[in-house]
C-alpha cells in the first residue's frame, strides 16, 4: 500500500505433507509439471515478489537436511505430521521485524504477482485477509449417511472457496498458532484467526489459482503448462508507442511510479507514457483499437485521469475478447533522470494490473544520444511488446472494434491506488545509450 513503504512482509509456504491422496509415492509438492518440481513454481512467485523479504519453507523432515539445490535461497524448517503443526514450526523462523506474514499451500504452484499484492494490501487495511473465489454452483447441505439426502440449498452469493494465500499482521498469526498449539483443529490458519476473535476479509482470488490434490489435478496442471509452451496460431504480438513534450509544473509519472524529476510529461490524462504504450500494444495484439479510441483526449472525463486504471480497463477488455497476456518489454527513452532505482517499482505496478508474473514484466531505459527533441532532453518515448495468447479454443475473429467495447464512465476508476514496494537500485553499466 501507498502509505505503508517500510512493512516488511515475509511468506511461509506450507511444504511438509505426504501428498496421501495423489498416491505418487513421492510428497506431491516435488513432482513436475512444465519441466520443474511444483514447489519450485510455488517459492518462485513468492522469491521473486518485490514486496517479499523473506521466505520459510517447510518440507518434509526427510529432505529437511539436504534440500534441493534450487531451495538454497530461502530457510527450510522441517514440517509436522500435519499441515498445521507445518505452519507454526515455519512461523517460529518468521523474523521478528516481519510485520505482515503470509502462509501459502506449496500444491498451488499458479499463484501471480497481483494475487500475492492483494493479500498483503488486505492484511495491511485489515489484520486478516484470504484470497478466495465466489461460487458458481449451486450449493446443497447434506445430511450424514452413505445415501445423503439434501437437507437445504445454500445462498451462493454469500459461499466463498477460500485459497491461498492468506495473509495475516504478525499479531493475528500469533494468536492463531497459539490456538492451534492448545489443541484446536482447523484446516487452515484463517480459521484459527477466526476461532481466536479476529475478523478475516476477503480478497479476491483466482480461479486459475487451482491446488494439486488428486491424480487428475496434477494432468491437468500438466496438459495446462504443456499447452501454454505448445507454438501455436492463436497467439499475437502488439506494438505500442507513446510520446509526451515534457514541461514545467507537472509531475512525471512512468508505470504508475511518481518519479522525482523537474520536468513531467504534458498529457490529458496523467501522461504515463509506460502505460499508454502498454495499453496500446495490448489493445493492438486483440485488435481492440488504440488508445486514442477508448480514452480521447477531448473527453474531460479522462482529464488527470490515472493511467494505470486505463491500462486495468484493456485489460478487462482484452480478457473479455479470449485473450491473456503472456509478457511485456518496454523501453523508454530518457535524457534524465536516471529510472534504475525506480525500474522494480514500475515492473511491479505493472504486473499487479496485467495481473502476471513480475518475471513477465520487463521495463529499460535508454537515452536518445542528444538526437532529436528527446535527445535535447524536451520530451520523453516510450516503446512496448506485448505477447497475447489464447484463453478457449475459439478461433480468432476480425475483431472489428464494437460500441460494447468502449468503456464508460462507470468503468472509469481514475484512482492511482499505488501499491508501494521496496525499491531495488539497478547497477549502470556506463554505457552512453542506458538511462538507469
Amino acid at each position: 500500500m501507498g502509505d505503508c513503504p517500510s512493512v516488511r512482509v515475509s511468506a511461509i509456504v506450507a511444504a511438509g505433507g505426504a501428498g496421501r491422496r495423489l498416491g505418487a509415492g513421492v510428497p506431491k509438492q516435488l513432482l513436475e509439471i512444465g519441466g520443474e518440481p511444483i514447489l519450485r513454481r510455488s517459492v518462485s512467485a513468492f522469491l521473486t515478489h518485490p514486496r517479499v523479504s523473506d521466505v520459510i519453507v517447510a518440507v518434509p523432515a526427510s529432505i529437511a537436511d539436504a534440500p534441493p539445490e534450487w531451495l538454497r535461497p530461502v530457510r527450510i524448517v522441517a514440517g509436522g505430521d500435519t499441515r498445521q503443526a507445518s505452519v507454526a514450526r515455519a512461523f517460529e523462523a518468521v523474523p521478528d521485524e516481519a510485520e505482515i506474514v503470509l502462509v501459502h499451500d506449496a500444491a498451488r504452484p499458479f499463484v501471480t504477482a497481483g494475487l500475492i499484492s492483494r493479500a498483503i494490501d488486505g492484511a495491511l487495511a485489515h489484520g486478516a485477509a484470504i484470497a478466495a473465489v465466489g461460487a458458481t454452483d449451486t450449493v446443497k447441505r447434506v445430511s450424514d449417511g452413505k445415501l445423503p439426502l439434501v437437507v437445504d440449498t445454500l445462498p451462493r452469493e454469500r459461499i466463498y472457496l477460500a485459497q491461498t494465500p492468506q495473509a495475516f499482521r504478525r499479531a493475528v498469526l500469533r494468536d492463531a498458532v497459539a490456538l492451534g498449539r492448545s489443541g484446536v483443529a482447523a484446516t487452515d490458519e484463517a480459521a484459527l484467526a477466526e476461532r481466536a476473535g479476529h475478523p478475516v476479509h476477503i480478497v479476491e482470488g483466482d480461479a486459475s489459482n487451482v491446488k494439486i490434490t488428486t491424480a487428475e489435478d496434477l494432468s491437468m496442471a500438466r496438459r495446462r503448462l504443456s499447452d501454454a509452451a505448445r507454438p501455436s496460431g492463436a497467439a499475437r504480438v502488439g506494438i505500442g508507442y507513446d510520446l509526451h513534450r515534457l514541461v514545467e509544473g507537472r509531475p512525471l509519472v512512468l508505470g504508475g511510479v511518481h518519479v522525482p524529476a523537474g520536468r513531467g510529461a504534458a498529457g490529458h490524462s496523467d501522461a504515463d507514457a509506460v502505460c499508454h504504450a502498454v495499453t496500446d500494444a495490448i489493445l493492438g495484439a486483440a485488435r481492440a483499437g488504440d488508445i486514442g479510441q477508448h480514452f480521447p483526449d477531448t473527453d474531460p472525463r479522462w482529464k488527470d485521469a490515472s493511467s494505470l486504471a486505463l491500462l486495468e480497463h484493456a485489460v478487462a477488455l482484452v480478457r473479455a475478447r479470449g485473450w491473456t497476456i503472456e509478457n511485456v518489454d518496454v523501453v523508454v527513452v530518457l535524457e534524465r533522470p536516471k529510472l534504475g532505482p525506480h525500474r522494480t517499482e514500475m515492473e511491479e505496478q505493472l504486473a499487479r494490473v496485467l495481473d502476471v508474473r513480475s518475471e513477465a514484466v520487463s521495463v529499460k531505459a535508454k537515452t536518445n544520444e542528444g538526437v532529436d527533441a528527446v535527445g535535447r532532453g524536451e520530451a520523453i518515448a516510450a516503446h512496448a511488446v506485448a505477447l497475447l495468447a489464447r484463453t478457449d479454443d475459439r478461433r480468432p475473429t476480425d475483431d472489428r472494434l464494437t460500441t460494447d467495447d468502449r468503456l464508460t464512465t462507470d468503468d472509469r476508476r481514475p484512482t492511482d491506488d499505488r501499491l508501494t514496494t521496496k525499491l531495488t537500485t539497478a547497477t549502470n553499466d556506463h554505457r552512453p545509450t542506458t538511462n538507469d
